[in-house]
């Protein structure tokens, strides 16, 4: 047989014609003698029907024989469907195909879990569905997921292609650079004690590309990070990487801008409003708390510094002569929350680096706290005031020395509060509802006082401010770096810089501020510093994580769900059982020998068959 149609391609126009369809067995259903089947392709399903009268016996028991998930191809006659319902369930519900021929392409085994969407399927284990991929992606939501990926990629191709920029590809073995997250290196056969190392991102060869004189530069690339998984993390992930010549940074908002604007449009059909505000990294970190700020809902923080500077409450007044800060926020409606929720609160401030949590419930009228009764009359009215404080609410307050500690705690009370609200239904948001913003002015270093040295805030190859360039060697602290972060609805889509381009610039940034040896420079950087040398452009780009703006635009928490072959959380494919041991031989190849610690897997790692 020979595949006429797909099964999502037959409609009233085609009764009466011959067709052949090939796909699964969605469904098969015994009803009155007949034997209907819905077949199911990437495309759809098309109903077949096996009419004993009208078949052979032999033909017939072939169709009685049937599995779920078998691959089978069925020929016969276009005809309308009996008692066809204007609203069926299926775009094809209007004909269905009297089957003529019968062939099974190969005969399922019995299934470990059904193929569908319904409530029994999204119960199953991730990890067996994991351990099954390729019928996990069976799935219509898996597969429209993997359909709204590509057609989002085939999308942001054509904008780019239209605004000038080259597709490049960059090389997957690189040098190692661990001043960033760790990192997975790959040892060389030809060169024994030497290694590549899979990129973290194409960095800095979008970089010397800029020097090359590309100067629109884009690439769907792979990166490698050998950390701690999550929901929104894997060891090798994909990021749409830009980087463009002879810009500033209104450039970089203006073209992101625009291509988030048009695949919004392509994927979800909403007109999202731009240009997107720009809110410096302070404002955010002390309205809302986090540098990637969900503002769909309100529960702002609040400083009380100077009110509570001569407070009775010593914890308070303390920490404020001390140089700290004291912030609150109104969980509005939560005074009800339960002593294990308000256990929770604790635990994340505590594991934040706070004492305790302090808080306030509105019951009856009364402030229940063990604090309310060294607040005086002027705190309590400055309190109610600003926190617009009424029956029901819950206030929560963090005082610390340091103000950006302060504004994380409650950064991170405040999102749990919401989500409280959110399960408690006092807290709506629309799914259609995505509030994009730009985090700017980031400061460009960071002090670590474990290492007691500084280090990037994003990474060292950002371009400091043009006017805080004096205060590099002086006051590192006050150095604004050209850094942004594009935002929406509490996730992270991507960052990038205005880069440094002046070699005597980077060489400081590296030597004085991040003190780097000299020879460790030119060991790690050598090549960038020398091509720097020979007419760098000014330039600047962006990396935006492509898996989680699918994600998003699919409606789904984990990016897992929209990668075809993802790894667990402990960094393993269920399916394939990798990673794997290797052989000796190789091992010797490359110049290796291993020296497992006592503990250690002897023979497969712990990624066995569930």
């Amino acid at each position: 047989m020979r595949r006429t149609h797909h099964c999502n391609e037959l409609r009233a126009q085609h009764i009466g014609e011959r067709v052949t369809l090939m796909g699964w067995v969605h469904l098969r259903r015994d009803l009155g003698g007949l034997i209907f089947v819905d077949i199911r392709d990437r495309e759809g399903i098309t109903q077949a029907v096996f009419d004993p009268s009208e078949l052979s016996a032999q033909l017939f028991e072939v169709a009685e024989s049937l599995r779920s998930e078998s691959v089978i191809a069925v020929s016969g006659k276009v005809r309308r469907r009996p008692g066809h319902n204007p609203t069926d369930r299926i775009p094809t519900g209007e004909i269905e195909v009297e089957a003529e021929a019968l062939e099974i392409l190969n005969q399922a085994s019995l299934l470990p879990f059904p193929i569908d969407d319904s409530e029994t399927t999204l119960k199953v284990n991730e990890e067996l569905r994991l351990q099954y991929r390729y019928l996990d992606l069976r799935r219509p939501e898996m597969l429209n997921n993997l359909r709204l990926r590509s057609k989002v990629a085939v999308e942001m191709r054509a904008f780019l292609d239209q605004e000038g920029f080259l597709e490049v590809e960059t090389p997957t073995l690189f040098k190692s650079t661990p001043e960033g997250a760790r990192e997975f290196i790959v040892p060389f056969r030809n060169m024994p004690g030497y290694f590549y190392a899979l990129p973290q991102s194409p960095q800095q060869f979008k970089q010397i590309l800029m020097v090359s004189g590309v100067e629109r530069y884009f690439q769907l690339a792979r990166c490698y990070r050998d950390e701690d998984l999550r929901a929104d993390r894997q060891p090798e992930f994909t990021q749409l990487d830009i980087e463009m010549s002879f810009i500033e940074r209104e450039d970089i908002y203006s073209l992101i801008e625009g291509l988030l604007k048009r695949v919004w449009k392509l994927a979800r059909n909403l007109d999202i409003a731009t240009p997107f505000p720009r809110i410096s990294f302070e404002e955010v970190m002390n309205r809302w708390g986090s540098d990637k700020p969900d503002t769909r809902f309100e529960m702002e923080l609040t400083d009380f510094t100077e009110e509570f500077r001569a407070s009775a409450f010593k914890v308070f007044s303390g920490t404020v002569a001390a140089g700290g800060v004291v912030k609150a926020i109104n969980a509005k409606g939560l005074a009800g929350a339960t002593q294990g929720q308000m256990e929770t609160m604790t635990e994340i401030a505590t594991a934040l680096g706070a004492k305790g949590l302090a808080s306030i419930k509105v019951e009856n009228g009364n402030w229940k706290s063990p604090i309310a009764k060294f607040f005086s009359e002027a705190e309590k009215e400055a309190l109610t005031r600003k926190l617009a404080i009424a029956e029901g609410d819950l206030i929560l307050f963090a005082a610390d020395k340091e103000w950006l500690r302060a504004c994380e705690i409650l950064g991170r009370i405040r999102l749990y509060c919401a989500e409280l609200l959110k399960a408690q239904g006092q807290l709506q948001i629309p799914v259609d509802q995505f509030n994009f913003l730009w985090v700017v002015d980031f400061p460009l270093m960071s002090y670590d006082t474990e290492m007691d040295r500084w280090y990037s805030s994003h990474h060292p190859f950002t371009a400091p401010v043009t006017e805080d360039i004096p205060l590099l060697k002086e006051d590192p602290k006050k150095v604004r770096g050209q850094h942004y972060d594009i935002v929406v609805n509490g996730v992270e889509l991507g960052g990038g810089s205005i880069r440094i381009h002046q070699p005597n610039v980077q060489k400081t940034i590296f030597e004085e501020v991040l003190k780097i040896s000299p020879e460790l420079v030119q060991s790690r950087f050598g090549y960038l510093l020398e091509a720097f040398r020979y007419g760098a452009p000014p330039h600047g780009g962006i990396a935006l994580g492509f898996d989680r703006l699918v994600a998003m635009l699919c409606g789904s928490s984990s990016i897992r769900d929209v990668i075809a072959f993802p790894k667990t959380m402990k960094g393993a494919c269920l399916m394939t059982q990798s990673p794997g041991k290797v052989e000796e031989a190789q091992l010797r190849d490359l110049h290796l020998s291993l020296n497992l610690k006592k503990g250690a897997p002897a023979e497969e790692p712990p990624i066995q068959n569930s």
